[in-house]
């Protein structure tokens, strides 16, 4: 990826080796999945664990997608 910015590289970066992200690995409707928290009751997929590749077409479970989960379950 390219990144082109009027910003001093030092500036952009910022922050970037000190970002350590906590991942969960969770199942919610019968789809293990990796996710990272973002808040109390949410978290945002980081990737799936499916041997179905019809799990990789749905949008609902694309990585990124914000979804609601209880932690204590």
């Amino acid at each position: 990826m390219i990144h082109y910015s009027v910003l001093p590289m030092d500036v952009v970066f910022e922050g970037m080796s000190s970002y350590t992200p906590e991942f969960v690995d969770i199942e919610q409707n019968g789809m293990s999945m990796q996710v990272e928290p973002i808040g109390r009751f949410q978290a945002k997929i980081v990737r799936l664990y499916s041997c179905n590749p019809q799990d990789y077409l749905n949008a609902k479970y694309a990585p990124g997608t914000i979804i609601s989960y209880n932690p204590g379950l």
